[in-house]
């Protein structure tokens, strides 16, 4: 009888150790992962001297205040700081469990706020960088724009390819660059998704199809990137968003919004900018009627929870 109690105890002792290693080794994971998560997010993290004049009350994450992202598309070239290619408006409201994008087309004619001139509304960025971009925005629909995320165009490749690359629907057949991307569901890697995102001329609605095909891109990397199984490649996934990106978000700003706005996520509505392209002076302008504009503006607002435009 003493025998058989002896051996339980052992084979108990036995089971306990395995167990007692796996948890050790399942906490040094999930370290490591903490770690890697926290140093890219400090590589990340670029402080601009900003704050919108269009906020009343402070963001509270806990309360779950819909917030707006202002993600810039940069194409850097050397020796100067070179020029927004895309700007995509996020707002993510997560009592909601919703996101709206709208992309404003490059060429909208609108003020520069800080410069005092009317001019394409990505000029802005080589005016005056970021923060003039994010004011320049937040006039033009009349939002608060709470944080930007900036992402070096060049490289978006390598975040595509991080997460093991991505699966759209093109609308129509074509060939761009020496690439054919047929009709259809098609999974591109990060070459193909760039060349992808960038065509422009053989598109029927030109520069508006760009920016749909843009925000498939980036939705189906927000997509991929929140599932499991991009954890399994998560040094290289995070290494590709180390250099390619920038972002007034801290650490701990993105802890929030992951524990308190991720199931925004599921639910990603694509807006649309129209308006009559005309020539000024020699120069190309996107004019976006009143109406469209302070369409888009409440439509934002409504989204935000703030008050609209009458």
């Amino acid at each position: 009888m003493r025998a058989k109690r002896r051996k339980k105890k052992k084979w108990l002792r036995w089971v306990g150790g395995i167990a007692a290693v796996l948890l050790i080794g399942i906490g040094a994971y999930a370290y490591s992962i903490y770690h890697h998560v926290k140093q890219t997010a400090n590589q990340m993290y670029e402080n601009v001297d900003w704050k919108s004049d269009k906020r009343d009350d402070e963001i509270s994450f806990k309360e779950k205040t819909p917030i707006s992202i202002l993600l810039i598309g940069v194409d850097e070239r050397k020796g100067d700081r070179g020029r927004a290619d895309s700007l995509i408006v996020m707002t993510v409201n997560p009592n909601k469990k919703s996101i709206e994008m709208v992309s404003i087309p490059r060429d909208t004619r609108t003020e520069i706020i800080g410069k005092g001139k009317k001019d394409k509304i990505n000029h802005s960025y080589a005016f005056g960088g970021v923060e003039m971009t994010m004011a320049t925005v937040e006039h033009f629909l009349d939002i608060p724009i709470d944080y930007y995320i900036k992402v070096n165009m060049e490289s978006f490749r390598d975040i595509v390819d991080a997460v093991g690359g991505v699966t759209v629907n093109n609308p129509f057949a074509f060939t761009y660059e020496g690439v054919t991307f047929p009709k259809g569901e098609i999974t591109l890697n990060g070459e193909k998704a760039l060349k992808y995102s960038r065509m422009r001329k053989s598109d029927p609605r030109g520069d508006f199809g760009r920016q749909d095909r843009q925000k498939q891109i980036i939705e189906a990397i927000i997509q991929k990137g929140a599932s499991f199984s991009s954890l399994t490649n998560y040094d290289e996934v995070l290494t590709a968003i180390g250099k390619n990106m920038k972002t007034n978000l801290t650490f701990d700003e993105m802890q929030e919004i992951q524990a308190n706005y991720k199931e925004a996520r599921h639910h990603i509505e694509q807006l649309h900018i129209t308006g009559k392209g005309t020539t000024i002076n020699g120069t190309y302008y996107l004019i976006v009627p009143e109406k469209e504009r302070l369409a888009i503006s409440n439509k934002l607002k409504e989204h935000l929870e703030l008050k609209t435009a009458s």
